[in-house]
């Protein structure tokens, strides 16, 4: 007859083999952080006396299938994927055939506005990307034109929610003076003026962009959160905790504002595997060193300056109005930041306040959760390197 003890270190070694398993089903199911991801259109406005011109990058695809992307991160999540999945494999030619064909629909979704006016763009060009992995989301431009009525009346850009997020810049004014925009949910742009540059007030800035950093976090930063966790599953102990957090903030806060200033410029070709790479090293040693050791924390400063340039690719990507340089800098900070206390405070209250005091947790929630972890982390190496 076997032991009670026995039979319980059996089960509780089944639960945490079960336990593993569903955490690397739950955590790749957040997604290889690029396959199919959403990604915002980039729209350049150039206002004139008499005219508005629009040269906008964005995934042609969504467009033309019809699908709604509103408030989602992946295109597979979308009722009508397959629509959009379908368009991503034809050849340019036949794409911006079928866009053309569907631009008098389109057209009117777009809107412009002059005062009272609402703007009916022209198409004025298209160009449509080669097909490429037809798991990535190809790039395309188009070029847009609106006549505008007489007067002085500022035009603003509304984005169909439908479409997902676009970030819009304006153009043909002193840099240092031009307004950027980063409109969700059917958000209309602030009025940009025929002459000068568009005015938008600090703190509108600054709560834009906390929400757009913690969006970055929760719930488009997979790998971020991957690697919060990990330096959660480390220790529910306060002191390891801080020290690795803080260690984090403060390197990624150093390359993010290098990086955005453009005194570092890496490739993201490079930081994103390393990024993987650094969740993967972060929960093994969560297995093989369970206890603090001085180097813990300089290993997680040394990864927060490589996740402080992957937050840099965002802004680079949305772009950041000189004029509010600083604070749309500090408030994306603030908005990661926040996003990163949220991921350990859901942690903490799913797993630790319930489990963390049990005699096995170590071995029945955190090791199997940090392995997890690596599986992931590992699969998006490898997807980010040679698959």
């Amino acid at each position: 007859m076997v032991p009670f003890k026995l039979r319980g270190i059996g089960r509780l070694s089944s639960l945490a083999l079960a336990l593993t398993a569903l955490l690397a089903a739950l955590l790749a199911s957040l997604g290889p952080a690029r396959a199919h991801e959403i990604r915002p259109a980039i729209a350049d406005i150039e206002v004139r006396p008499d005219s508005a011109e629009l040269t906008i990058r964005l995934t042609l695809e969504t467009l033309v299938s019809g699908i709604d992307v509103a408030g989602l991160t992946d295109t597979n999540e979308a009722e009508g994927v397959e629509r959009y999945d379908a368009l991503r494999a034809l050849p340019p030619e036949e794409l911006e055939e079928r866009f053309r064909a569907a631009w008098r629909d389109l057209a009117p979704r777009i809107l412009l506005r002059s005062g009272d006016h609402v703007l009916v763009p022209e198409l004025v060009f298209v160009e449509v990307g080669e097909v490429g992995d037809p798991g990535l989301p190809r790039e395309s431009v188009i070029g847009l034109r609106a006549e505008l009525p007489p007067g002085d009346a500022p035009v603003s850009l509304s984005w169909p929610a439908a479409w997902g997020p676009i970030a819009l810049r304006q153009m043909g004014v002193e840099e240092a003076e031009a307004y950027t925009g980063y409109l969700t949910g059917g958000e209309e742009s602030a009025p940009i003026p025929r002459t000068g540059t568009a005015s938008e007030s600090w703190a509108r800035t600054f709560i834009r962009y906390v929400v757009i950093g913690f969006e970055h976090i929760v719930p488009l930063g997979a790998d971020h959160i991957l690697f919060v966790l990990g330096l959660f599953f480390f220790s529910l102990r306060l002191r390891p905790l801080l020290y690795q957090v803080t260690a984090f903030t403060a390197a990624h806060t150093v390359t993010l504002a290098l990086a955005t200033l453009g005194v570092v410029s890496v490739s993201p070709a490079l930081v994103e595997p390393l990024i993987a790479a650094s969740i993967v090293f972060v929960a093994v040693e969560n297995i093989v060193f369970p206890r603090m050791n001085p180097w813990r924390t300089a290993i997680v400063f040394g990864f927060g300056l490589l996740h402080g340039l992957g937050f840099a690719s965002v802004l680079g990507e949305i772009g950041l109005s000189p004029s509010r340089l600083v604070t749309g800098l500090v408030g994306f900070n603030i908005g990661v930041e926040l996003g990163q206390l949220a991921v350990i405070a859901a942690a903490f209250l799913l797993v630790g306040l319930p489990f963390g005091r049990r005699p096995w947790y170590r071995g029945v929630v955190a090791v199997p959760a940090s392995a997890a972890i690596a599986l992931v982390g590992g699969w998006w190496f490898l997807e980010r390197t040679v698959l």
